[in-house]
C-alpha cells in the first residue's frame, strides 16, 4: 500500500487534489487537526464537522473520528508534511537510512537523538510556518522519519480524535519499531503514555517501543525538555524521548 500511496501523491489525481485543497480551509483544519494529534473534538454538532464528513475525509466509528480510509489518512499526513520533508532533504542531506542502520536494524536511539537536536535548534521557526500549528510537532517528526524511511521501509499510522496520542510504526525488513507521539498535557502524561505505548507494542508483538513527548511549555528550559530515559514494565522496554 505504501507504494500505491506514493504513486497517488506524485500523480496528484484531480479527485485527490481537490480534496487536499480543502485542507487549507480553516473549517476543515478545525476538525482534521484534533484527529492528527489525538485530541478530543467537541464540535460534532457543528456545520464544520458535517462539512468534513460530507467531503469524505473522515468518519466516526464508536465515537472515534478517524480518516475515512487508510489511503486518505496517509495522503493527508504526507501532504501536510510534504514541505517539511523537502526541507529536510536540503537541510539534512546526510540524514538518510544508512546513517541509522546498525547490524541490519534501525538505531532508533540515534535517530531520535538527531531529531531532538534538530527540534531544539529549529522548532520555533518551523512550527510558525505551519497552518496546522497544533499538529506541527507531530507532522515535523513524521516528515523527518519519512525522509529517512523512504530509503527502504515504510510507516504505518493510526490517528483518531480523543485517543490522546498518534500511533506510528516504522517497518524495516522484518523489524517493527512502534512509536507513540504525545503532547504533554499535565503531570500524568508520561505514565499514561507508557501504558498506551505498551498497548501499541502488543499490537505488533514487540518488546521495545518509543514514546515521544512534546513539551510546549514556553517557560520550561530546553535542558529539562530534552532527555531520554528507559522504563521497563513486565519485560517490555519503553524509551521516553523528551522534546
Amino acid at each position: 500500500m505504501s507504494e500505491a500511496i506514493q504513486t497517488i501523491i506524485l500523480r496528484r489525481d484531480s479527485h485527490i487534489d481537490s480534496l487536499l485543497e480543502r485542507l487549507k480551509e480553516d473549517r476543515v483544519r478545525s476538525v482534521i487537526e484534533p484527529m492528527l494529534v489525538g485530541e478530543d473534538y467537541f464540535g460534532r454538532t457543528t456545520d464544520d464537522y458535517q462539512y468534513v464528513i460530507d467531503l469524505g475525509l473522515i468518519k466516526s466509528i464508536k465515537g472515534k473520528i478517524q480518516p475515512a480510509n487508510p489511503v486518505y489518512g496517509e495522503v493527508i499526513v504526507r501532504t501536510l508534511s510534504h514541505d517539511a520533508q523537502e526541507k529536510f532533504e536540503r537541510k539534512k542531506s546526510d540524514s538518510t537510512l544508512p546513517r541509522y542502520l546498525k547490524d541490519g536494524k534501525i538505531d532508533m536511539l540515534c535517530l531520535m537523538k538527531d531529531f531532538q537536536q534538530f527540534w531544539r535548534e529549529n522548532s520555533a521557526i518551523w512550527v510558525e510556518k505551519f497552518q496546522y500549528k497544533e499538529a506541527a510537532p507531530h507532522l515535523i517528526l513524521m516528515a523527518f522519519m519519512q525522509r529517512i524511511i523512504n530509503g527502504g521501509g515504510y510507516i504505518l499510522r493510526e490517528m483518531g480524535a480523543g485517543t490522546g496520542r498518534t500511533d506510528l510504526c516504522i517497518v524495516y525488513g522484518e523489524n517493527k519499531y512502534p512509536v507513540e507521539l504525545k503532547i504533554r498535557r499535565g503531570d500524568k502524561c508520561i505514565a499514561k503514555g507508557i501504558e498506551q505505548t505498551i498497548d501499541y507494542m502488543d499490537t505488533f508483538g514487540c518488546k521495545e517501543g518509543w514514546l515521544a513527548v512534546f513539551d510546549q511549555r514556553k517557560r520550561t528550559a530546553w535542558d529539562k525538555k530534552i532527555y531520554t530515559k528507559k522504563e521497563i514494565v513486565d519485560g517490555k522496554t519503553v524509551t521516553i524521548v523528551g522534546l
